[in-house]
């Protein structure tokens, strides 16, 4: 099969489940991971055979039945660097990109930082390698996204030390150290937005990372910043990634907690999704 044909038929199966574009876009993805050709080589000789075709027809089963390009092809882009993800480990999003840039520019200085909820561990293992001279610490409540983000951190030569807590239960417990900053994307997801959801998100994505009662949606956010009165150093920040239509929210909630400073951030569409307080 030549690579115009190959790319050409797992586009049309992905026609029912997204847009013409999207699914091309999709389609000449997967088989430049699956075959280890450049999408330019790929474009630039479409008659040629692709080589491992076997394989994409493997993949295009799994992708036509909704699963995420990232969780076929083991792997998702973040900060620059591949990282691996599976069922099981939240897909990281640019968006977060734009909160671990934030944090590289605010902590330069800073000693010891927490991620809460690292999942693949693409915010932990980014600041350890942006932030050589800092310990990076790592919390999730799944056995499965510890052992991903510890892959990870093996893989991309990053110190990071995960331990197994609950974000909305004894947090504090789990970390006698105390902290410059602590940073989390935590589930923020009301239930009721779960139905409008992409099929390839709600289906497959782990629910426990994405999803919040319609009735306290920003209970982790409450959770964390109630943990981190105990967890940061006199001064210390605290970065989260937003739900927008919670953004004041979060910023009244911080306040009534005895943070100050607090400055919401918007993404690069707008959206104010990054806050930052520090602790009085």
């Amino acid at each position: 099969m030549t690579r115009r044909e190959a790319i050409g038929h797992l586009a049309a199966r992905l026609v029912p489940l997204y847009d013409p574009r999207e699914a091309r876009s999709i389609a000449l993805a997967a088989a430049a991971g699956i075959s280890g050709l450049t999408t330019t080589a790929l474009l630039t000789d479409p008659g040629a055979e692709l080589p491992a075709a076997e394989r994409l027809e493997a993949a295009a089963e799994r992708l036509a039945a909704g699963e995420p390009l990232q969780y076929v092809l083991g792997e998702a882009g973040f900060c620059g660097r591949p990282f691996v993800v599976r069922p099981g480990v939240l897909i990281p999003r640019p968006e977060t990109e734009e909160l671990v840039a934030w944090v590289l520019r605010g902590e330069v200085r800073s000693r010891r930082l927490l991620d809460v909820g690292t999942g693949s561990g693409c915010i932990a293992v980014s600041l350890a390698l942006g932030l050589p001279g800092a310990e990076l610490f790592a919390a999730d409540l799944s056995d499965e996204a510890l052992a991903v983000a510890a892959e990870n951190a093996r893989r991309l030569g990053a110190r990071v030390t995960l331990r197994r807590a609950d974000a909305l239960h004894g947090l504090a417990d789990a970390f006698p150290e105390r902290f410059d900053a602590i940073v989390s994307n935590p589930p923020y997801v009301p239930e009721s937005d779960r139905a409008a959801m992409h099929p390839n998100v709600r289906d497959h994505e782990p629910g426990m990372a994405l999803f919040v009662p319609d009735d306290d949606r920003i209970l982790f956010y409450r959770a964390i910043a109630r943990a981190g009165r105990r967890l940061l150093l006199p001064g210390g920040r605290l970065y989260f990634e937003i739900y927008e239509h919670a953004a004041e929210e979060t910023a009244q909630m911080l306040r009534q907690e005895g943070y100050s400073a607090v400055e919401l951030r918007e993404d690069l569409n707008g959206k104010p999704r990054m806050i930052c307080s520090r602790l009085t």
